[in-house]
């Protein structure tokens, strides 16, 4: 029954393997973003008109077609502009965290600093800033180089003082820079329903890997960014958990291919699971 049927080569096993490997890893890091929609469609619509081109016969119209598909390269590179930069800056980013208790204290202080903005309800923008510099950002504002202290964080953002205006960049354990200006999502949904402050903490996390706290002065509410994604109402307890999943147990620990995978879900469903997550942890712990 095998008559005739022989191996393939092991160069061409090897080129399907690069191959499938390559469009998996594409395919895992476009997964959740705008342009993965846009292409989707895009590739569909593309579809469905050839085809009807090749049932009616339309050969001018179908040899156009295809030859529009040679410029589909361009087209990508178009449609996952803020994607391939982000991937590109990570290449070469470097850990910014140096020990787990440097992280563990400087979350500590951030969230305290937060939790009192948010109880006195005065808006303020931080980014807390991992592998991807934002020097871009950081060259827009004033630039500090102090240790994270909340009473000092805090007041940079009181009304009325000179670098209250803006966001924050933390990097490590040290406050960066302040009055720093974050580029705005493009997102037109979020135009909708958020103000500048929140497009802002949205902006910087779709072109960098930095966790973005933005906390409304109208309601005081705290609010986090991360990967262009943003979760709105959460409390001290639940902001800890985030940030120490993120900078702590999520730090430059993870290797390359685990961080390609790394997702961190902020619907409603997905901080609820990670509420669970972080109190089976602490049952283990204990």
């Amino acid at each position: 029954m095998w008559d005739g049927w022989t191996w393939p080569e092991f160069g061409t096993l090897l080129q399907i393997a690069v191959l499938a490997i390559g469009y998996y890893y594409v395919f895992l890091f476009i997964h959740g973003t705008r342009g993965a929609q846009v292409l989707v469609g895009f590739a569909l619509m593309l579809a469905v008109v050839i085809g009807l081109t090749s049932v009616f016969n339309l050969d001018a119209l179908n040899w156009l077609l295809r030859r529009l598909l040679v410029f589909m390269g361009l087209a990508l590179l178009v449609i996952f502009q803020p994607e391939i930069r982000r991937a590109l800056a990570e290449l070469g980013r470097q850990p910014v965290f140096t020990a787990s208790q440097d992280r563990r204290t400087a979350v500590d202080q951030i969230v305290q600093a937060v939790s009192i903005l948010s109880e006195q309800r005065i808006g303020a923008l931080i980014a807390i800033e991992r592998d991807i510099g934002t020097r871009s950002v950081i060259e827009t504002g004033t630039k500090l180089d102090a240790t994270v202290v909340p009473e000092l964080l805090a007041s940079l953002f009181y009304p009325h003082t000179p670098l209250h205006d803006g966001g924050v960049i933390i990097r490590g354990n040290r406050i960066v820079a302040a009055s720093c200006v974050f580029p705005l999502s493009h997102n037109m949904e979020l135009h909708k329903q958020l103000g500048t402050r929140h497009r802002a903490a949205v902006g910087l996390s779709e072109e960098t890997d930095a966790v973005v706290i933005a906390v409304s002065e109208e309601t005081g509410t705290i609010s986090v960014a991360y990967r262009g994604r943003l979760s709105r109402g959460q409390d001290r307890d639940r902001l800890k958990r985030f940030l120490n999943a993120l900078l702590v147990r999520g730090g430059a620990a993870n290797s390359p291919w685990r961080r390609a995978k790394e997702h961190l879900d902020l619907t409603p469903e997905g901080i609820a699971k990670s509420d669970e997550m972080a109190k089976q942890e602490s049952l283990h712990a204990s």
